[in-house]
């Protein structure tokens, strides 16, 4: 396995924690918690499906497994942007994660070009 992989597979387990942190301190209202539970879901799942790409036995599973990724990354970069919009988490607090969530999605989403594209071929 390349360092590249194990390297994300340390950051996203990091943000997987960070998404777990954030929801502790998330309001008990009804809607905090509601929008929370799917930002808890899709955040973790990152990490989680990402581990399962790094075990793809051929490049069809990979891409379809790394599309997995890319979906469960900006799902959560939308839940993490609606927290904000709804006022519920100051943009100041959510920039850090925000920022990862947004990155994690550019490589998640450029890898699977690059396989799709090299499945092509």
């Amino acid at each position: 396995m390349s360092s590249q992989s194990e390297i994300l597979k340390k950051r996203t387990k990091a943000f997987s924690i960070r998404i777990v942190k954030l929801f502790r301190a998330l309001p008990t209202t009804d809607e905090a918690r509601v929008i929370g539970r799917q930002v808890l879901r899709s955040g973790t799942s990152v990490a989680a499906n990402y581990r399962a790409v790094c075990r793809a036995r051929s490049k069809a599973e990979f891409v379809a497994k790394i599309g997995v990724v890319v979906e469960e990354a900006d799902e959560t970069v939308f839940w993490l942007e609606l927290l904000n919009d709804l006022g519920i988490i100051t943009v100041s607090k959510l920039q850090g994660l925000l920022q990862e969530a947004n990155e994690l999605l550019a490589i998640f989403a450029a890898s699977q070009r690059t396989a799709r594209s090299k499945s092509k071929k």
